[in-house]
């Protein structure tokens, strides 16, 4: 029976639908070997690094990542990085197929003036810190201000303004990283702000995020009432079904807000920002607003408006993805993900995504090739197989537990390894 051997670049979410749907792929007259290659010395992606701590049935998916990593025909090779290790070409002249699905990294700017003041910083940088991302591990994020300010109108945005808002012993029982609840139990932030270009009709978050802010014990979550019923007129009779609940809502979050506590969040709608004021720091946003301009003082502004892919040598991309057709790129290169279609949908979505380009990819393959694989490439590189990522979370767990959390993380790739056993 022929065995084609696929390699796939990055282990999140997107990386591991595609894994399942060779899986699915697999008959009595092929079977599929999947080397899944993977930059950090743990696997999931956003699932680990990038999903609120505070919403960890979101993370329930891991379980599986963990079911399709169990196949025989899978093998994790952790802490590698496409670049410096291998090559993009090492990895087509091994394998049958190179599968990209590597994500959307890097944080999209404003490009406005003041962007690069300190306490300017891209979500790109929070959200990984909060969460642990070993590459983040010693950012230092300006809390010693009493107002903060979120910029964008998505999920990632409020999580961001989430973090910021709530009280951080609510993040206790979360696996929130150490050294950000640390420094979040220090912050003298108070007020934030999460603006948006639009109006509330336009906004990408979704409902149950929405859902979830009347549920913050400590903190005051404020919309206009005035807003959000000048977007339902807006609106019209017959909005689509998620504007419509979105709407609705925010609508009950504006008729019953909480006005108890010293913590607030609120949102700022159809406030376009044109400046990030300061001369050494952060001091202010000035905004382009209906009623003309208007500056908020703060002294931590966060942009969240959108994320693109980083480059790798060998990869063409284009407008911040890899340039491809239906997920084919060239010769035997695929690309799933966001890296494939941009930062857009929620984790399912990269199922359907993935199953769609595999099964274009299982119909372009011929007769295998059998020279050789990734174990050939490495040299002395210190791998994390997928039996020592078994070792490291059943440690994080082990010791979450004893803390009342889902699980305690290592916070630096030293640490990752030395939990590993290396």
């Amino acid at each position: 029976m022929p065995t084609f051997k696929v390699a796939i670049v990055g282990a999140g979410p997107a990386g591991y639908f595609a894994a399942q749907a060779l899986h699915n792929l697999q008959n009595d007259d092929r079977i599929f070997a999947i080397d899944m290659i993977e930059r950090l010395p743990t696997p999931w992606g956003l699932v680990r690094s990038g999903v609120a701590p505070d919403h960890p049935k979101i993370k329930t998916v891991s379980k599986v990542f963990e079911k399709i990593a169990a196949d025989p025909n899978f093998r994790l090779f952790a802490n590698v990085e496409i670049g410096s290790d291998v090559t993009i070409s090492d990895l087509q002249s091994k394998y049958d197929a190179v599968v990209i699905a590597t994500g959307s990294s890097i944080g999209k700017r404003l490009g406005i003036p003041g962007e690069t003041l300190p306490g300017s910083m891209s979500a790109a940088d929070f959200v990984p810190w909060y969460n642990a991302h070993p590459d983040f591990a010693d950012l230092k994020v300006p809390l010693g201000c009493k107002t903060a300010v979120v910029i964008g109108a998505g999920n990632v945005a409020m999580d961001v303004a989430r973090m910021l808002a709530l009280e951080p012993a609510e993040l206790d029982t979360t696996d929130t990283a150490d050294g950000a609840i640390a420094a979040l139990k220090q912050s003298s932030i108070r007020k934030v702000f999460l603006s948006a270009r639009r109006g509330p009709e336009h906004a990408a978050f979704t409902s149950p995020e929405l859902r979830e802010l009347p549920k913050l014990e400590h903190t005051n979550v404020i919309i206009s009432k005035a807003d959000v019923e000048a977007a339902i007129v807006r609106a019209g009779d017959t909005p689509e079904k998620d504007v419509k609940t979105n709407l609705d809502v925010m609508l009950s979050i504006a008729e019953n807000p909480k006005n108890e506590h010293e913590r607030t969040m609120e949102f700022l709608f159809l406030h376009t920002p044109k400046e990030i004021l300061g001369t050494d720091r952060v001091e202010g946003v000035l905004y382009s607003t209906p009623n003309g301009d208007v500056t908020v003082e703060c002294g931590l502004v966060i942009t969240a408006i959108g994320y693109q892919a980083l480059s790798i040598e060998g990869v063409p991309y284009e407008s911040g993805k890899v340039s491809n057709t239906d997920g084919r790129v060239h010769d035997n290169l695929y690309v799933v993900g966001w890296a494939k279609r941009g930062p857009s949908g929620v984790i399912g979505t990269n199922k359907s995504d993935a199953a769609g380009v595999i099964e274009l990819l299982a119909a372009d393959l011929t007769a295998p090739k059998s020279d050789g694989d990734i174990t050939q490439l490495l040299g002395n590189r210190t791998v994390i197989t997928q039996e020592l990522w078994q070792r490291i979370n059943e440690a994080e767990v082990a010791a979450g537990e004893q803390l009342g959390k889902p699980r305690r993380k290592g916070e630096t790739r030293q640490e990752l390894l030395q939990i590993a056993g290396l």
